[in-house]
């Protein structure tokens, strides 16, 4: 299964394992809590890849989950560990996925990257701030998939 290919030895293996998940995310294929589980461990390799092309697939597999599920802050937090390290192109992934939270609590993981060097950095932290602001105006938080 494509949960147990990422984390394999081979990286062309992770790497095409994070692109099936993303059809199935994509797709909106999983009930929320498979999709919550695809999604933390995803969160998790992402963590700990060593290799920036599979690190990039796999939190482009987030990002994709993101737009069919609504899915808590708590599993994808971890990235906040790691953000920091991060080639400024996976950053702005990372910052996508904790404005796509629209947890109030995330605008502390993303307020730093607002005078970050790299301008695309900054733009999607901007980005993702007022994601979360106007969510809090709006509170359309649900559980479930999002609407397509």
């Amino acid at each position: 299964m494509a949960l147990e290919a990422l984390t394999g030895c081979d990286p062309e293996r992770r790497d095409l394992a994070a692109e099936v998940l993303v059809d199935f995310l994509s797709r909106a294929m999983l009930d929320t809590a498979a999709a919550r589980l695809v999604v933390g461990r995803l969160v998790s390799v992402a963590v700990i890849e060593p290799v920036a092309s599979v690190r990039e697939a796999v939190l482009n597999a987030v990002c994709e989950a993101f737009d069919h599920y609504s899915l808590p802050l708590e599993l994808v937090e971890p990235l906040a560990s790691v953000a920091r390290t991060l080639e400024p192109e996976l950053l702005e992934y990372t910052l996508h996925i904790f404005g796509a939270t629209q947890d109030p609590r995330a605008r502390s993981m993303i307020e730093p990257f607002l005078h970050y060097p790299d301008p695309n950095v900054r733009e999607e932290a901007r980005l993702a701030d007022a994601e979360i602001a106007t969510s809090m105006t709006f509170g359309d938080r649900s559980s479930g998939p999002a609407p397509q």
